[in-house]
């Protein structure tokens, strides 16, 4: 069609974001709550790993020459280093299930002419949860449990050396050069033991999910039956100072856990990391000192010295009638302090706080008493 005079074609109004009309919506979305069966894919505390380093590059042959200089000498300059394999410590990663099977570092660059170096080869950095240990042939070869801790998985191999290293009064034009080295390989396993200040230990339906739910914002899934938890979860609980501890949900033991029986050693090793422990106890069983004795003859059996290791006795589910009637009988037996409270109502809630942030700052007080740095979140 032809154009008109005073005619105007508009073209379709380009995105702005200014315009209240047009503007992309920027709230954050929620962020969708996993289910404990959909973690269980999510979460792996143990991955086999395959690494080599990077290739070093090879050495350069060459030989000067420019106009008027018939003999130049070599000039082939040497390859550059391959890359390592580093395993660094992130406190952001929670699982191993990130860990690929196989990291190869990169190659070095072959060395050039005119004396030129060839360039060393870039680190492959692989980001793994705090607290992994990194194991050989079955002893532990490293163990991060800093933010940033970093250990050589696999060390690249050395640049080759181009003829102008040759070069000797007695050889005036070599030709001998050499190849790089291959990189490192190994097979490493890495064991991932989660790293809390307190953990919650208890028997299966004890209550330990619903403590951390009550007490942090960690969405552990509860159910009215046996092993709900089937992976440690880790709860913040945070203090007007703005410290922040951290409270991991162990899966619930049963008598006979060291010897493999339920979840067994699985998540006995998780409780390993933890600097005290939050013994839960359901008040409303038969004897529940008894559950008590049964925990800490686990612990003690999985490692010397594991039960004796600062820590409170937690009577949970105090807003059930029975459990009133045991509570006396649970403090006659026991030596250690007893709180009586309810996940579920959140009776008494605030003197769990309390005794779990003078636990803490006794913990901080020691490790800064015997010159290291205490585990922060």
């Amino acid at each position: 069609s032809r154009w008109k005079p005073g005619l105007l074609l508009l073209s379709p109004p380009a995105f702005s974001t200014t315009c209240a009309r047009c503007a992309k919506d920027r709230r954050l979305r929620q962020k969708r709550a996993i289910s404990e069966r959909q973690l269980t894919r999510y979460f792996v505390d143990q991955r086999k790993v395959r690494v080599v380093g990077g290739q070093g590059g090879g050495g350069g042959h060459s030989f000067h020459s420019e106009p008027r200089k018939v003999f130049g000498g070599p000039d082939g300059g040497n390859g550059g280093d391959g890359g390592h394999v580093i395993f660094k410590a992130d406190q952001q990663m929670k699982s191993l299930s990130s860990v690929f099977p196989f990291y190869q570092g990169f190659h070095g660059e072959r060395g050039g002419s005119k004396n030129c170096y060839g360039a060393n080869g870039a680190h492959m950095y692989v980001k793994v949860p705090v607290g992994t240990l990194v194991k050989e042939d079955g002893k532990v070869v490293a163990d991060l449990t800093q933010h940033g801790e970093e250990y050589i998985a696999a060390h690249g191999g050395a640049g080759g050396k181009g003829n102008r290293f040759f070069l000797s009064n007695e050889n005036r034009a070599p030709k001998l050069f050499t190849p790089g080295e291959p990189g490192q390989e190994r097979v490493l396993h890495l064991e991932l033991k989660t790293t809390a200040h307190a953990g919650l230990v208890g028997f299966p339906n004890a209550g330990k999910s619903s403590l951390l739910r009550a007490i942090s914002r960690a969405k552990p899934a509860v159910a009215a039956y046996p092993f709900t938890t089937l992976n440690p979860h880790v709860g913040i609980v945070h203090y007007q100072d703005y410290e922040q501890v951290a409270v991991a949900d162990i899966p619930g033991l049963i008598k006979g856990a060291h010897q493999n029986r339920g979840l067994g050693m699985a998540f006995l090793k998780h409780i390993e990391r933890c600097r005290f422990l939050l013994y839960v106890v359901d008040l409303s069983v038969p004897q529940p000192w008894v559950q008590l004795q049964d925990l800490k003859g686990e612990l003690e059996a999985y490692e010397k010295g594991l039960s004796e290791r600062p820590c409170v006795v937690v009577g949970n589910k105090i807003d059930l009638a029975q459990s009133r009637i045991n509570l006396p009988l649970l403090r006659e037996q026991v030596d250690a302090r007893v709180i009586a409270l309810s996940a579920l109502t959140g009776d008494n809630l605030e003197e769990l706080l309390l005794h779990l942030r003078e636990l803490y700052d006794t913990y901080v007080k020691t490790e800064q008493s015997q010159g290291q740095s205490p585990v922060k979140w």
